[in-house]
């Protein structure tokens, strides 16, 4: 692990909800406001949510109306929360297909399951309402602590957290103020890498590949600040909403190519990106680093198999999940925790691309 000491802070975006979207915030409501509306004893709703058969028509259809209209969530761990806590622990990841959440999902899971916990899985897609409702959904399970891969940006969904009483534990970023505990990678650490490589390799017109926001946003601020020291000129940015697959890549590789301006090497922040713009740069004939240069962000499995292999800062993503889990369990058992806000390492992996 770094020194928490050395590596750069992220400084991660804190979002208002826009006007109109739901909000993680407020007191769910309780079983006994749910029977007042209806008209009915509150065994009435516990008996149809647990034996609607054992409950008239009439009265049922009312209180499941009421239930709808109200958001109220029974919750399933009901017994097992009034004789100890909780052994479920949620996972919510960005995006359910990359290999590296996967890698540290599996490896937090490895962690927590030998110790009697249930590990479940939910993916945000990096969408804000996806999120505002999940988070809506703890009120419910009442898990016994959650895992983001990714900070939380929303202040609505920061302040929901916080009010569950629940370890929180955020991971891929490294900002100065996590909810809870952090696992994190400093994003802006490395942009800055991969502008110092660029300009070692030495490149002079560079481009980047990348999301709008979240840790892409990041990384392409850290990109920018370094390759402005080092008099690096970035003559395109290619933004990308969501990143599916390698279609991306390649498409993004195709609008950079259409924009022309004489561009020797690119940083993509993403693997998925950089693979896909190596594909197509085979497709067109682009010779790569003699044509252009490529440079991605995470070291998936591809990047040795794909030609020329791919240059690529790589993280262990699965040390990621096993810290988190490990971090947690001395949480859950009032172990004292030495450092709960760590910071991975970065590490340059060379290939053919650069």
């Amino acid at each position: 692990m770094t020194d928490p000491a050395k590596p750069s802070y992220d400084d991660v975006l804190r979002i208002p909800a826009p006007p109109g979207r739901a909000s993680a915030t407020g007191r769910p409501p309780r079983i006994e406001e749910v029977a007042e509306r209806a008209g009915v004893a509150p065994i009435t709703v516990s008996r149809v949510l647990r034996h609607p058969e054992k409950v008239n028509r009439e009265t049922r259809e009312r209180i499941l109306e009421v239930i709808e209209a109200t958001g109220y969530a029974s919750n399933p761990h009901a017994r097992a929360l009034r004789s100890g806590r909780s052994n479920v622990v949620m996972a919510f990841v960005s995006n359910i297909l990359s290999q590296q959440f996967g890698l540290a999902v599996r490896s937090f899971a490895a962690t927590l399951e030998p110790e009697g916990f249930e590990v479940l899985v939910g993916q945000t897609s990096y969408s804000y309402a996806k999120e505002v409702a999940m988070i809506q959904s703890l009120r419910g399970i009442r898990p016994a602590a959650v895992m983001f891969t990714g900070v939380i940006e929303l202040e609505e969904n920061r302040a929901a957290l916080q009010e569950l009483g629940i370890p929180v534990i955020e991971t891929w970023a490294f900002p100065r103020d996590p909810i809870d505990m952090l696992v994190g990678l400093p994003n802006a650490d490395a942009g800055a890498m991969a502008a110092r490589r660029l300009a070692e390799a030495g490149h002079r017109r560079v481009a980047f590949i990348g999301r709008n926001s979240g840790r892409g946003a990041l990384r392409r601020d850290g990109f920018r600040k370094m390759a402005a020291e080092l008099g690096l000129d970035i003559v395109h940015e290619i933004g990308v909403g969501e990143i599916t697959g390698l279609v991306d890549g390649r498409a993004a590789f195709t609008a950079l190519l259409d924009r022309g301006g004489d561009v020797d090497a690119v940083f993509c922040a993403n693997d998925l990106l950089a693979t896909g713009a190596l594909i197509e740069a085979r497709a067109r004939g682009v010779s790569v680093p003699r044509d252009l240069a490529v440079l991605g962000f995470g070291d998936n499995d591809v990047a040795d198999q794909i030609t020329p292999g791919l240059t690529t800062i790589s993280f262990d993503a699965a040390a990621v999940g096993r810290i988190a889990g490990e971090l947690l369990l001395a949480r859950l058992s009032g172990t004292p925790i030495a450092a709960q806000q760590l910071a991975v390492d970065l590490t340059l992996v060379e290939r053919g691309s650069v």
